[in-house]
Parts: C-alpha cells; structure tokens; sequence
C-alpha cells in the first residue's frame, strides 16, 4: 500500500472512526483501524461486534493494499502531523506514516484476526442532515448513562410511514421528538432502540447532508441499524429490550392548568448562577407570579440566591423546583427563544416545548417532560 491524502480530511476520518473503538477492547485485535487504498480513494474503518463505522476520502493511491493499525495511535499522529499532506506506506509489517519532516512506524496488526464489517442493510428512506442532527440532539440528554440498565441508555426509534418519532428517557424525564422522512416505502412501519451515544455522534457528523437510514431485521438479538451519509456509514447491533410505554407521562391538552412562557437563555443563565449555592441533591427552586419567575437556591445556614426574571403566566401562581441538570438539559435541547412550560399540578409532571414567538401555540411534535423535585423551603 502506498496512498498520499490531504492531513486535514485524514486527521477528520480516522478521529471519527477511533471515536468508536473500545478504549479497552474484549479482543485486542478491536482495538484495530482498518486502512484501505484502491480505486483513488482511502477507506478508513473499525468494528467493535456492537457498532461499526467507516469513512472513504479521495486519495493519491500509488499502490493498492490494506493494513491493520492501532486506531487510537493513528488518529494521535494524524492530528499531529505538520504538513498538508500525509503519506502511509506499507513496508513488511509495519506501515510507514509520514508528514514533512515527521516520520513514524507502526506494527501492524494480523488482518487474518480480524471481523469483516457488518452489510449495511437495505436503506428505509433518507432525512435531512440537518432535521436529524436536530432532532437527536432534543432527546439524547434524556436517555440513562447507567449500562447495568441498557433499556434507558437507548433512543427508541419509532417509523410510521413518513414519520418519524424519537423517544428517551432515564426514569426521571421524558423526550419525544417527530420529524418528516421520505421512506421508500410509504407504509413502512417499525421500531427499533439504538445507542444513545452512537445515535448522538452519527447526527452531529451527518449534519448538513442527507442521510440514508437503513433498518435490518428487528427480530430479537438480530437487529441492526444502519446509517450513510456524507461519505460515511455506521452501523450499530439494537439494544434488545422492551422500551416501556412512556407516552402516558405527557400530559394532555385538557389536563393543563397552567402555563409560563420565558425567555430561554435568561432562564439557563438566571438557573447556572443561582445553582451555584445549591447543595448537590436540592433543587433550583422556582415561584411563578403574572411578570415574574423567581429563582431561589440555598439556604440562610451558609449561602443562598435568588434573582427574578421576566416571565409569563397563564392560571394560578405556582411554586415548584427541579434537579439543575435536568432542567438545564431541557432548556438547552429547545433551541428556541422562547421556553414554554405546561403544568397539571406543580409536583407532577412538566412539558417543556420551544417556541419561536411567545403567543406562538406549542407544537405537539415534541415534548420534555422533566418530573418536578419538593421544593422544600
């Protein structure tokens, strides 16, 4: 193999890749990056039996070949390199990376011990990059970061027909997010429960090309998902598991007896500095009156805070609180002016939409519902 390729779409596709390889690999040979020169192009990939990804960038391929490298070392010198361009050269068993003055050799690993990539299965339809860059990055932050419990760690992917719906949770909150596909078949219907994590970094890499979701079988332990899109492809092994029925927890229309409009980054600025005195398992307190949301943290014993902010209310004045992290995680996944949030009683259960003007009525394609916390005190 001898290829020549420009450093900076290198440095890009092998961090990509390493990104998905285990940091401490069940077979060492996981630890692996798959490098291929053929036909003008460079083909960088990794597999770890669980998710796979694979990235081609155009190349200056002298001789054709394919090695295995430490994908985690590759993508370090990658970044690192001082010149423009990068040269990777076979020699024996080992592969020769070079950059200007910057030389280096690494051991390559037996190809032959290596797992052949997953098939991507047959595509579903594609979705704007963009529309579900998005829409992942409203629900992921609900999903549970505890892998003893791989149900919540994932993000149910809901496919009815020209639609469809994301849904997260952890216990403690909800995200339900829809958006509009072109399926190839409009009858289509399906489910499956992805990664959060991997689903989290395939939408920020796809943003702002069109991507093709492929989804295989959904039989139990059988399931893949597939992704490609901006030269790139993943795919990922389901999480088989029974996602539970969560949409009871949105509250509905006629159970709503009030509701406050606020501006979004005054509230996430007013809820950081206020939290600062908050102890780590008390609230972020917050009494809602017609003009006003009030903010309190603390106690008199050794600090506390409180500021007012501008807000909107519809109904009864309220008090209520919220777990810091969680309410931040709602506010920063609106990416909207203007937060709006729907009570039924204030220690149940709260939806909070965005909206892009306050008297704009709340779309029912989306919801955060964040369950309240005592706001003793």
């Amino acid at each position: 193999m001898k290829v020549r390729v420009g450093r900076e779409a290198l440095a890009e596709a092998v961090g990509w890749v390493a990104k998905g390889l285990p940091s401490r690999p069940s077979v060492p040979i996981l630890a692996g990056m798959s490098v291929e020169a053929a036909d003008g192009m460079l083909t960088v990939s990794g597999f770890d039996y669980e998710s796979s990804a694979q990235v081609g960038l155009p190349a200056d391929v002298g001789d054709d070949g394919r090695v295995l490298v430490s994908g985690r070392l590759l993508a370090g010198i990658c970044r690192a390199m001082p010149a423009d361009t990068v040269d990777l050269q076979a020699e024996g068993a080992r592969v020769i990376v070079s950059s200007g003055n910057a030389r280096f050799a690494l051991q390559t690993l037996p190809l032959s011990e290596y797992p052949p990539l997953p098939e991507l299965p047959a595509a579903g339809g594609v979705v704007s990059g963009e529309v579900f860059a998005r829409s992942v990055a409203q629900v992921v932050s609900a999903a549970g970061r505890d892998d003893t419990v791989p149900v919540f760690t994932g993000v149910r992917v809901e496919i009815r027909g020209p639609v469809i719906t994301l849904l997260a949770t952890d216990r403690y909150r909800l995200a339900v997010r829809s958006f509009a596909w072109e399926p190839t078949d409009p009858e289509i219907e399906a489910d499956a429960l992805v990664p959060a994590k991997v689903l989290a970094d395939l939408a920020k890499t796809m943003a702002g090309h069109e991507v093709t979701l492929a989804l295989g079988s959904t039989r139990t332990g059988d399931g893949l998902i597939g992704f490609e899109g901006a030269g790139r492809r993943a795919t990922s092994r389901l999480i088989d598991a029974e996602f539970p029925k969560v949409r009871k927890l949105i509250p509905a229309p006629a159970a709503i007896t009030r509701t406050v409009t606020v501006g979004t980054a005054a509230l996430i600025e007013a809820v950081k500095r206020v939290s600062l005195v908050a102890e780590r398992t008390s609230p972020v307190r917050i009494t809602f009156v017609d003009g006003t949301a009030t903010l309190s943290a603390g106690n008199g014993e050794e600090a506390e805070a409180t500021e007012p902010i501008e807000a909107t209310l519809t109904g009864d004045p309220l008090a209520t609180g919220f777990n810091t992290s969680y309410l931040l995680d709602a506010l920063s996944s609106l990416g909207t002016p203007i937060a709006h949030f729907a009570f039924t009683e204030p220690t149940k259960p709260v939806n909070v939409t965005g909206l892009q003007t306050s008297d704009e009525t709340p779309s029912d394609d989306s919801a955060y519902i964040v369950v309240p916390l005592r706001a003793a005190g």
